[in-house]
């Protein structure tokens, strides 16, 4: 008798051997979760995998046969198969090998783990010591070879399917890592790990790595369509709340409103032009040092009438929160002191020198958290303040030397990822003891799994005034969207220097004012420059006793840019008073069923295979098809049209109807861009562009 060490767990399957101890067990409805560890339990960390929400919703089935090593455990549609190997005496004696496979109950082979390949000696789950200390790990699986894979969070290319490459496992400014991939054949998977690490996927293998770390961890699930995998997912890692009326509209903002009567004198002029608005935001260093967390006075002397003033308009306020505590701040000392501080391993205990020199916030310990919310209340909400921005997410070090930072969770090798989603966590769960229930946005440049129950509205980053960089949104959001994050906007025009005066730069910013109006939010910032006589591209600011202050940049209102450019950006800022009642609807798909509102074309047309590659259109919601102008100079475009001649596609211009399946030249004219309507639905819609 073989003796494999198989045992049951109340519904988990264990598995020992070789010092490892590996443990299989259902996780929500069609899902499986898979922890191995080395010399010690699997332990449960509170990373991505809500504990509450993990009871499957069938009976879990478990056989163990002993005399062939094999064990089989099954939850709904997904089955993994554990085959024992290896030892001293694979005849009469123990085991130190198990080998693992995932497949559907009607018998089809989703992906296993790679074998040993005989003389190889391979190991698919990989432990290397670090010494004194944990361990790096690698898993590495044999995918199917012709998958298509989507999700994984943000990273600046426009790639649409994922085969074939490799991820860095860490945040920076403008690549927010979610390590939750769905493909096309069925499964998504999620590597339930914030460590730093790498994944690649390869033609030959899928591998997950942890630079450091206690255990492996993923969770596999499997579904009929994409529509199923992502409900699972936001069942397993939580889910988006409502997003309130007022997220729905335009939102304005600029690099920076740097005093009370600028910001106020733009929201009267927006009623005063008869443009609608929803939102206005203050950007940062509205304060007096970083981490104090409150208005300069001398620049914001009344924010109790401010705020006011734009409530009696309609207009909610935004202000920007950074988590950089200068060592100027005035809470620094009782931070430091309590521990509520990230803190260097090496050198100096500095995370960024941009206006001075600072420290994060360690938005790991729930105590740091209260206090930074008790701040935040007391000296924004109190006064009116609606909203946060919360900047520098990721959070953006210096240098990205993660080896170098420690956190309450632990090293920032093991924990790093985990810092954005904590930091959303504690202004979400302020605002909810404040009674915001169902009116939190936290806009955020960066999120990990599980970010979007905690009203994460994430945009992309400082990404670049180009129109290379705007085609590459639209891969970041339909990717964001298939990593569980349905609330996406962007920078409209890009954050870096765009020059107000510049035709490029014009054209440039109709075109993303047209996709950020068919996006989840239409927002406008930016750091936007303009030439004066001078020489100089910035409005200088000083104080009264002459101390600089940060610059403000040039005016990025929509009449900044000329009468024709206007006339074009509020048509696009009222069309988007046209689409609530259907944003409303998404919007609601993504709190009920965690439904992207950014679709790739192969989301709702997964028969399609023209349609599984096409990077520079997409669905928003299941009805409307958007194809952006992504090149300088076009007006005109092609447009490919999903489906087959049963599929009819509705030109929200002019009416035309044109069957699915296949490729037509659309007109573009600088003021409209091509919108499909699928099937006549959405037919209040003809005639708005």
């Amino acid at each position: 008798m073989q003796h494999s060490t198989f045992t049951i767990d109340g519904q988990a399957l264990k598995w020992t051997g070789d010092g490892e101890y590996l443990r299989i067990e259902p996780w929500g409805t069609d899902s499986i979760r898979v922890r191995s560890s080395q010399m010690h339990e699997p332990e449960d960390p509170d990373w991505a995998l809500l504990r509450d929400h993990h009871e499957p919703a069938d009976a879990v089935h478990i056989s163990i046969d002993d005399q062939q090593g094999q064990a089989t455990i099954i939850n709904g549609s997904l089955m993994v198969k554990a085959q024992a190997s290896g030892g001293i005496d694979t005849g009469n004696g123990y085991t130190d090998k198990c080998l693992l496979s995932f497949w559907r109950t009607d018998g089809r082979l989703l992906f296993s783990e790679m074998n040993d390949g005989g003389s190889l000696n391979l190991r698919a789950r990989s432990f290397t010591p670090i010494v004194g200390g944990d361990h790096q790990v690698k898993v590495t699986f044999v995918p199917p070879e012709n998958e298509h894979l989507y999700g994984m969070g943000e990273y600046q290319q426009n790639i649409m399917n994922l085969k074939g490459c490799t991820l860095e496992l860490a945040h920076r400014n403008s690549q927010i890592s979610i390590p939750f991939v769905v493909s096309s054949c069925g499964y998504g998977f999620l590597w339930n790990n914030p460590a730093v690490g790498a994944v690649s996927f390869g033609k030959n293998k899928t591998q997950w790595s942890a630079d450091s770390t206690r255990q492996i961890d993923y969770w596999i699930t499997a579904g009929a369509d994409y529509r199923s995998i992502m409900a699972h997912y936001a069942d397993a890692t939580g889910h988006a709340p409502q997003m309130p009326e007022w997220g729905l509209g335009f939102w304005q903002s600029k690099l920076r409103y740097w005093n009370q009567d600028q910001l106020l004198e733009v929201a009267r002029e927006f009623k005063k032009r008869n443009i609608p608005l929803d939102l206005i935001v203050i950007d940062f260093f509205h304060w007096p040092h970083m981490g104090d967390f409150r208005f300069e006075d001398e620049f914001w002397p009344d924010p109790v009438s401010m705020s006011n003033e734009l409530h009696k308009m309609g207009i909610r306020l935004m202000v920007s929160v950074w988590p950089q505590i200068a060592l100027t701040s005035a809470n620094y000392p009782e931070m430091k002191a309590k521990n509520l501080l990230v803190r260097a391993d090496h050198g100096e205990d500095i995370g960024m020198m941009f206006e001075g020199p600072s420290q994060f916030f360690d938005a790991t310990n729930p105590r740091a958290r209260q206090y930074v919310w008790e701040k935040c209340r007391e000296h924004y909400a109190d006064v009116g303040v609606d909203a946060f921005w919360l900047d520098e997410a990721e959070p953006e070090y210096g240098t990205y030397d993660f080896s170098n930072y420690r956190y309450w969770a632990g090293p920032a090798q093991q924990t790093a990822n985990l810092y954005p989603r904590e930091y959303n966590k504690g202004f979400y769960e302020g605002q909810l003891a404040y009674g915001r229930q169902g009116q939190i946005v936290n806009l955020t440049r960066c999120a990990w799994a599980g970010s979007q129950q905690y009203g994460a509205l994430v945009w992309s980053g400082d990404v670049a005034s180009t129109f290379e960089a705007f085609r590459a949104q639209i891969t970041c959001a339909i990717h964001m969207g298939m990593a569980g994050i349905p609330w996406f906007t962007t920078d409209l025009g890009g954050f870096h220097d765009g020059d107000i005066d510049d035709p490029t730069f014009r054209e440039l910013l109709l075109r993303w004012a047209q996709f950020s109006c068919f996006s989840p939010v239409m927002r406008n910032h930016g750091d936007r420059s303009q030439h004066h006589p001078d020489g100089t591209t910035k409005t200088a600011v000083t104080t009264a006793q002459g101390e600089r202050r940060l610059p403000s940049g040039a005016s990025n209102e929509p009449w900044s840019y000329g009468k024709s450019v206007e006339d074009i950006y509020v048509k696009f800022i009222k069309i988007r008073e046209h689409l609530r009642p259907y944003l409303r609807e998404l919007f609601a798909q993504a709190h009920e069923d965690g439904q992207p509102l950014i679709r790739g074309l192969f989301y709702e047309f997964p028969h399609d295979n023209a349609a599984s590659d096409i990077a520079d259109e997409y669905m928003l919601g299941p009805d409307l098809l958007v194809a952006p102008v992504v090149e300088e100079g076009a007006r005109s475009r092609q447009v490919y049209l999903p489906g087959d001649a049963t599929t009819k596609w509705q030109d929200l211009r002019d009416g035309a109807m044109y069957d699915g399946g296949q490729t037509i030249t659309a007109e573009a004219q600088l003021d409209t861009l091509p919108v499909f309507a699928r099937d006549s639905r959405n037919h209040e819609l003809l005639g708005i562009l």
